[in-house]
């Protein structure tokens, strides 16, 4: 496919020939320019686009296209004329299926080009998007002369995705459209994991400078669309397939291009599929992804840039000399400010906010989250929104069925196997913040479940939230000892244990014998440590710079499993001194097995602990030894005089300490991992 000799043609009224069809795609991609007013670009944007292309033809078309692109400006030409179309679209209610056409197929030819001169781009400045374009041009009078191509594209894109409902004649244009946006803002894959004053990415930097109710009005349409996951016509047709069903030109395009896989394109055929439930999600998902990528994205400034204070943040210590300073990130503010049209608290108090404010229903997207969080999308928006957003972290809060969410939230993590280090991570951050909240401690132990199914270890019947979270929280601990060995993850883990600790209510006696085994597991892992160190300490090794080494290590990793131990001690402490008599399961797990603190008793960093729950001990020990009892000992027998001696517990003698209290931050330059993060769940559809 070369350049057309003259202006193709097609015939009035009549459907174009397959011969005229590639004529007009061979002209699209060859080396003379046609002005943006010529009546070429109509005929093309009207295609059928029914022709079948073999796989060598299709790339000879693309580095045409991007060879000539220099010289003939269509790149830029056919975005300026897709965002014509969107404008034909938004500007009335009855849309004909030809403008329809026009949009879609404007929106899927540029994907298709965009895509391949991203990923084949040799300069860090995009100068093969060829962007600059004469606006003194014949038909650019209406093209805003105080806009670049980027800024009106973004502008044309965006006032779309916010101000047009998605409905059965609107979805694939919609569909198309947040394809393209994927596309537009896959340039930050060229770039480094961390964001620098040199990037330049010129879509997504133009999308953080449309106006605060463009912003506003995408961030809720695309929540909206993760929540009611708008269906497609089960009996639809995508304008790019021929009648026949099978894909036309411009999908093998598609499907040609993603062979330079840096970015997946979704094509049709992954969209319309052969169920009405392959179908569903598509639009929702893509949403999705579309939303996590703008909130995410970090545009780093050089600190000697003068710009307002109140539209910057920065990313690490003000003493920093290297301290990376931020745009304000438009999108991301939206969704932290969102509101529940339900309830408004500022409009309660008369604080309304000043302009524009995403407002949609929290019940809604609560029970959204609830049915998608084995999507590792929707876990990354949960955490978001809980982390980012209060008005939503407390409507979580208060929520009665907050099962909704953290049955899957630990239907996962008992899966962890199964799941990413990253998905677990955001798991155990999301159980991190609620369980700073008093309420929710509580509120987990009084909603009793009546079975738990995945759970197959063991039948859970009638056992409490709060004491399935305990359960599942050790049993990744242990995984994590076994596998994966972050001590990272082993921190958050305990660190919700901690903050649940004081307000647990009646654990489960399986529960409670978790508790006790996971200081036993520690211990002995503890112990294997020391003594590992000890031996090493007494055998010469010819190497003194490789014996420093091996010791820091295993000095280190004796520490880390010191301060481990320290923590289960201090929960099993907290359940001892503020909640002992509404656990008794606790009581007779520590009863049961007493043993394992013994070799701790006059450890230094333990001893003050151990003191509170010998104390204990002693008590119940005491008691016990005064029974007079026929026959043996049962769980019963004992469990009957552990209830009647927790009532007359006072916590005579137990020593009140600082209860421990951990709250979850970011780290210094949370981009690092957000801005890949949010790339890889993208590029994991593909």
């Amino acid at each position: 496919m070369g350049a057309a000799p003259s202006t193709p043609r097609l015939g009035a009224g009549a459907p174009p020939s397959p011969g005229a069809a590639e004529q007009m795609f061979a002209a699209l991609v060859g080396e003379k320019a046609y002005p943006i007013s010529s009546e070429f670009w109509k005929q093309l944007l009207e295609l059928p686009l029914t022709q079948q292309w073999p796989r060598d033809r299709v790339l000879q078309a693309c580095h045409a296209f991007a060879q000539n692109n220099y010289q003939t400006k269509h790149l830029a030409k056919i975005l300026i004329h897709l965002v014509w179309c969107l404008q034909e679209c938004t500007s009335t209610t009855s849309v004909s299926s030809v403008v329809y056409r026009r949009a879609i197929n404007a929106a899927y030819i540029s994907s298709i080009f965009l895509k391949f001169i991203i990923e084949n781009a040799k300069t860090d400045n995009w100068q093969e998007l060829c962007l600059d374009i004469d606006k003194n041009e014949k038909g650019m009078e209406k093209f805003p002369a105080e806009n670049t191509v980027e800024y009106f594209l973004m502008r044309g894109v965006l006032n779309y995705i916010g101000s047009v409902d998605v409905s059965p004649d609107s979805c694939y244009l919609h569909h198309e459209v947040l394809n393209l946006m994927l596309v537009l803002m896959s340039t930050q894959l060229c770039s480094g994991t961390s964001p620098e004053p040199k990037d330049v990415h010129p879509f997504i930097d133009a999308a953080m400078l449309q106006d605060s109710s463009i912003v506003v009005s995408v961030v809720q349409k695309l929540l909206l669309n993760v929540v009611t996951r708008p269906k497609f016509p089960t009996n639809g047709s995508h304008p790019v397939f021929s009648d026949d069903g099978r894909p036309g030109v411009l999908q093998r395009v598609g499907t040609a291009a993603a062979n330079f896989v840096l970015l997946p394109y979704y094509t049709i055929n992954y969209l319309v599929s052969s169920t009405p439930e392959g179908a569903t999600s598509q639009l929702a998902d893509n949403s999705l992804l579309v939303l996590l990528v703008m909130i995410h994205y970090r545009k780093c400034i050089s600190t000697n840039e003068s710009i307002p204070s109140n539209n910057i943040y920065t990313g690490s210590d003000a003493n920093d000399k290297e301290a990376q300073v931020f745009h304000e990130n438009p999108y991301c503010k939206a969704l932290n400010n969102a509101k529940d049209i339900q309830y408004d608290r500022a409009d309660v108090e008369g604080n309304a906010q000043d302009g524009p404010v995403v407002r949609l229903s929290f019940a809604s997207l609560f029970d959204a989250l609830g049915r998608c969080l084995n999507d590792e999308s929707s876990v990354l928006l949960l955490y978001s929104l809980v982390h980012g957003n209060c008005d939503f972290q407390e409507y979580v809060l208060v929520r009665t069925d907050l099962d909704t969410l953290l049955m899957p939230i630990l239907e996962m993590l008992y899966n962890a196997s199964r799941k990413t280090s990253n998905q677990i991570y955001m798991l155990l951050i999301i159980l991190l913040i609620l369980s700073q909240d008093s309420t929710f401690n509580a509120s987990v132990h009084k909603l009793v479940l009546p079975a738990v199914p995945w759970y197959h270890e063991r039948l859970m019947h009638q056992t409490s939230l709060g004491s399935l979270m305990v359960v599942i929280l050790i049993r990744t601990i242990k995984y994590n000892l076994s596998k994966l060995r972050d001590v990272y993850l082993h921190t958050n883990c305990l660190a919700i244990l901690a903050n649940m600790a004081p307000h647990v209510h009646r654990l489960s006696a399986y529960a409670s014998q978790r508790l006790v085994s996971l200081f036993d597991m520690l211990s002995r892992k503890y112990a294997k440590l020391a003594e590992l160190k000890n031996d090493k300490s007494h055998k010469v090794i010819s190497d003194q710079m490789e014996a420093d080494n091996i010791a820091d290590d295993m000095s280190t990793e004796l520490h880390i499993y010191t301060d481990f131990l320290r923590i289960v001690l201090e929960i099993i402490n907290a359940i001892l001194t503020y909640a002992l008599p509404r656990n008794p399961e606790v009581v007779y797990a520590v009863l049961h097995r007493q043993e394992v603190f013994e070799p701790f008793k006059n450890h230094p960093r333990f001893n003050e602990l151990l003191e509170n729950i010998y104390t204990v001990l002693d008590f119940f020990n005491s008691r016990m030894d005064m029974q007079q009892l026929d026959g043996e000992w049962s769980v019963d027998k004992v469990l009957e005089v552990i209830n009647k001696n927790c009532r007359s517990w006072r916590g005579e003698g137990m020593k009140m300490f600082t209860q421990l209290r951990f709250t979850y931050e970011q780290e210094r330059h949370p981009e690092e991992f957000f801005i890949p993060y949010a790339w890889r769940l993208v590029l994991s559809r593909g």
